[in-house]
Parts: structure tokens; C-alpha cells; sequence
């Protein structure tokens, strides 16, 4: 029995072969060292395993302190949940954790040197204090990188057990524990009926400073943002109008900038809609503030998938958790597709007004709805102008304006998206 096999909340890990193996060579190592040689292959896959993670995840310094940090905060288990609801463990939990890191502070501290020099392994070196060509990774967005490698930092300086698990405490207490905490978003898939959460790795980093002007749209959606990330009553939320005039752009801004304060984004689409129960039923119980974020919504007459969805809103028999939020993005005010027949034919329903209520009460249904029109001719002008500034852009604003309104003439008129692939264009011909 290995030091690992003796674990009891940090039972199991994500992605444990790394841990696994090199516990059962350091028990070799200290009961046995004539067998150690058996396991030199095992010894050089672990390290080529953690290079390989090093570049996934953008990782520098000692690996095997990093490997051992990301171990420790994606381990959902009954100790690291109950710091991350409620900050309160109870005694029993409290004692059975600090066994447990007592045990993982002992196998993060172990001289892997020692065992490497017995094993002639010269480039264990680098793997105490690695230096890769990037800190970007594909894994995990820059920030949660950061604090990662900043909390394995931590731990090396960490002078007892207690000082080991309390960091391990304020780091769940702060950001959380597992893939709801390390990542800011998601999207949905199904998986034999059911729904899985899978991390956006890769967000941009736009911030609402970003998206020129609507300082009115802004305001009215960070005030609701904040209220609901602050645990105050807020509404869903609707962004309405025309294409590309910055309604996604600022839902991803929003998540930048509460991420900190525990906002998480989920990304669903209208045929997904089935899988909005499952989704709530696997969120409503953590201690974050959750966005379910549909965008480009609308719906065709034929389509009947908004009905689920204002159940789902508000009127169903549970009530929606108080963690949770629905914002959407549309070019239409009222969702639906609205027809003339709706009005005018009374051949095929005797109540004509009731199925035009039917399909106006969707929308009405987002307690906030904020409108996000094209930018007048002067109002392009700014947005080229700031665009151009913060682009680099090198010409006067007489000729910039001139081949900005040249170019919005035949690429789909005046509207922020038009602005930046303008200015794109025009740092590409450098």
C-alpha cells in the first residue's frame, strides 16, 4: 500500500496516472531500492507527462508542484464542496481533511531528486523549475492559470499541514473547486440523455470599455448584473436589436468582468432546450452565480420549443434557483415570428388573440430588456475613430472617415461589427 492508497476524501483524482505511479515508485524507492530500476520506464513517462501538461495547461516553475496544486483544486469531493458552499466544514471533516493533506504535503515535499539521481535520471532538473516558450495554454483561461501556479508557489512555502489545507480553504472559498471553478464558461452536450457541462477554454477578453458607446445599454446591464452576482434581486435579462451592434460582445464582457465575484456563463441553443432541467438540477447547489446565455434567439412559427422555455422562466411548478439568471440576445424585440395571419385569420382558431398574447409573453418574461440600436452616421464616426486610435491606425481622421463610410456602403451599413472589421481590414493591409 502506497502513501496515496491511504487518502480518504482526496480518494480519487482527475487524471491521477502521474500521481499514482510516482507514489508507488517513491514507496520503492524507501522499502526497496534494488527493484527501483524496474520502473525507470514508469520514471520517464511521468516526466514526459508532465512537459506534456506544462504546455497544456501553461505551466512553469516546479511541474510536479504544479501537477499536484491542479490535483487539489479539481478534486470535487465532500470536504472541498463544503468550503466552497458554505466555508464550514464540521469537525469531523475538518480532522479526516487535514489527515489527507498531512499525507499529500508529505508526497508534494518528497525530494523527487533523490529518486532520480538513483535512477541516473539527469533531466529531473528541469521539470523543478521548467521554462516553456508561452504561458498561454489551451486548457484554462490565463487567469485561473495564474492563480494556480501562484497557489503551488504557496505550498511550497507551507511550514505544517494546517497552513497546507488553509490554503487549499481560501482557494475554494475564492474561486471554487473543480471545472465550475476553473473555468469562466460553458456549453452544453448531450451524452446518452443527458446533459454534460464542457469548459470554453478559450474566452475573449473583451471588457465593456471595448464596445463604444450604448453607455445607457451598459449601465442597465451591469446594474442588473451586479445586483445578481451581489445576491440581490435581479431579473432575466433581454438584449434586443440590430445585428452587430454589440450584444453579444457585451454578455462576454460581463463575464470577465464578474468572474471574480463567482459569474459563470452557460451557452445553450433552442434545440437544447430539453436539457435546460438537467442542466439547473446540476448547478442550483453550487456556490456560484450561473447565466444561462442564449444567443441569436428567435423562432419560427412552426417551432415550438419557446414554450418549454417560459416554463422554464418563470411559471413552472419549481421555482427557478435564486443562482440563476437567463439573458439572451436577439435581433427581434419579441422573439417570435409574428404574421398577419395571426391577426387576421379567424378560420383556423376562434380565439385569434390569444395565440398572438401566447408568443408576445415570451419576451415579456425577461424582466429587463435593453435595446441595442445602429449607430448614427456621427456615432460610427466615433467608433472608428476610438477603434482606429486603439488600432493604431495611421491616418487623418478626414481620410480614416472617408474610407470608413466607402466601406460601410458594401459591408452591411453602419453597426460596430461593421467599425472593427473595418478597421481589421485596414491594420491588415500594413
Amino acid at each position: 500500500m502506497t502513501k496515496a492508497d491511504t487518502l480518504i476524501a482526496y480518494k480519487s483524482f482527475t487524471n491521477e496516472n502521474v500521481f499514482r505511479k510516482l507514489t508507488e515508485i517513491i514507496d520503492v524507492y524507501e522499502s526497496d531500492k534494488d527493484l527501483l530500476f524496474n520502473y525507470e520506464g514508469d520514471f520517464y513517462s511521468c516526466i514526459t507527462e508532465l512537459i506534456n501538461m506544462a504546455v497544456k495547461y501553461g505551466f512553469s516553475g516546479n511541474l510536479w508542484h504544479n501537477y499536484l496544486s491542479l490535483l487539489i483544486v479539481n478534486n470535487e469531493n465532500s470536504y472541498s464542496l463544503s468550503c466552497e458552499i458554505s466555508g464550514k466544514c464540521g469537525e469531523s471533516l475538518e480532522s479526516i481533511a487535514l489527515h489527507d493533506f498531512e499525507i499529500i504535503r508529505e508526497i508534494f515535499n518528497y525530494p523527487l531528486g533523490e529518486v532520480g539521481d538513483a535512477l541516473e535520471v539527469d533531466v529531473l532538473k528541469e521539470i523543478g523549475n521548467y521554462k516553456g516558450e508561452s504561458e498561454k495554454g489551451e486548457a484554462f483561461n490565463s487567469d485561473i492559470r495564474k492563480q494556480i501556479v501562484s497557489l503551488s508557489q504557496n505550498l511550497e512555502k507551507a511550514e505544517s499541514a494546517e497552513e497546507f489545507k488553509r490554503l487549499a480553504e481560501e482557494f475554494y472559498r475564492k474561486y471554487g473547486v473543480g471545472k465550475l471553478g476553473l473555468h469562466k464558461a460553458f456549453r452544453v452536450e448531450e451524452k446518452d440523455g443527458e446533459a454534460v457541462l464542457l469548459p470554453i477554454a478559450n474566452v475573449p477578453a473583451i471588457s465593456l470599455d471595448d464596445l463604444v458607446g450604448y453607455e445607457s445599454a451598459k449601465k442597465k446591464l451591469t446594474d442588473n448584473t451586479e445586483a445578481f452576482v451581489c445576491k440581490r434581486r435581479a431579473n432575466n435579462c433581454l438584449l434586443y436589436g440590430d445585428a452587430g451592434t454589440g450584444k453579444s460582445s457585451s454578455i462576454k464582457a460581463i463575464m470577465n468582468k464578474y468572474y471574480d465575484k463567482g459569474l459563470r456563463i452557460i451557452e445553450i441553443y433552442k434545440h437544447q432546450f430539453k436539457l435546460l432541467n438537467d442542466v439547473i438540477s446540476q448547478i442550483k447547489n453550487r456556490n456560484y452565480r450561473f447565466i444561462i446565455y442564449m444567443d441569436d434567439l428567435s423562432f419560427e412559427e412552426f417551432e415550438i420549443e419557446y414554450k418549454y422555455l417560459k416554463a422554464v422562466i418563470e411559471g413552472g411548478l419549481e421555482v427557478r434557483p435564486e443562482n440563476i439568471l437567463i439573458y439572451a440576445t436577439s435581433n427581434r424585440r419579441h422573439l417570435i415570428r409574428e404574421t398577419f395571419k395571426d391577426k387576421e385569420d379567424r378560420d383556423e382558431e376562434l380565439h385569434t388573440n390569444d395565440t398572438v398574447q401566447e408568443k408576445l409573453s415570451l419576451a415579456n418574461r425577461f424582466g429587463v430588456r435593453i435595446y441595442y440600436g445602429s449607430p448614427t452616421p456621427k456615432e460610427f464616426k466615433e467608433i472608428v475613430r476610438v477603434l482606429g486610435e486603439r488600432g493604431g491606425v495611421n491616418l487623418t481622421e478626414e481620410e480614416l472617415f472617408n474610407q470608413a463610410n466607402k466601406w460601410e456602403l458594401s459591408h452591411g451599413g453602419l453597426s460596430g461589427r461593421t467599425a472593427q472589421q473595418f478597421i481589421d481590414y485596414l491594420l491588415g493591409q500594413v
